[in-house]
């Protein structure tokens, strides 16, 4: 089961890492040709459909990007994706995350099957493992999140679905004159989103 691989914030064994994808890494989204590759090359599986055993802010930052925030409890739960990626598949997720350069940051997460459903998640608690799967995710770098959930009004959202990446600007076509970290400062300073 995988569940029971997968405690300890992620890591399933020295080569393989549970990564769970809420934003443009899913399937049918920009950044999944990354996932793609990696599972081609036999650095990456998919999983399954997961949701989040507790609440999370999934919010948008500057070109529709998806943050998610580290604040349990506050939010939606948020359906996303769950792949086994290999040590060299995690370095180069971390890579587009830019987790070295302050994007994003990897942490523990803690998610139940989404053919679950919502009913049997809302009854979850912390102590109920048998449904629980522990990984890691992407979140809004601690140095700016709260600023990106007051910005958002603290509503947040559940699901990136097409419906929000229509918004979304790709890297390439975003300003080359500043850093991302300038981009999201300039986000949460300014008066419209």
């Amino acid at each position: 089961m995988v569940a029971e691989d997968a405690r300890g914030g992620g890591e399933r064994d020295r080569n393989s890492f549970l990564i769970f994808t809420y934003g443009t890494l899913k399937r049918g989204f920009f950044n999944h040709t990354l996932m793609q590759d990696l599972i081609h090359n036999g650095h990456a599986a998919f999983v399954g459909s997961y949701l989040t055993a507790e609440k999370y802010p999934l919010v948008y930052g500057p070109y529709w990007v998806p943050f998610l925030i580290n604040l349990l409890g506050s939010g939606n739960r948020v359906e996303g994706e769950l792949y086994t990626v290999s040590t060299r598949g995690l370095v180069q997720i971390d890579e587009l995350e830019g987790t070295s350069r302050g994007h994003y940051e990897r942490l523990p997460i803690k998610l139940v099957p989404q053919d679950v459903g919502n009913d049997a998640v809302s009854n979850v608690d912390d102590d109920d493992d048998e449904l629980q799967t522990c990984a890691e995710a992407y979140y809004a770098h601690k140095s700016y999140a709260m600023e990106l959930w007051n910005k958002d009004g603290k509503r947040g959202f559940c699901v990136y679905s097409n419906k929000e990446a229509r918004g979304y600007v790709k890297r390439k076509d975003r300003p080359q004159n500043l850093t991302f970290l300038d981009q999201i400062r300039l986000f949460v300073s300014s008066e419209s989103g």
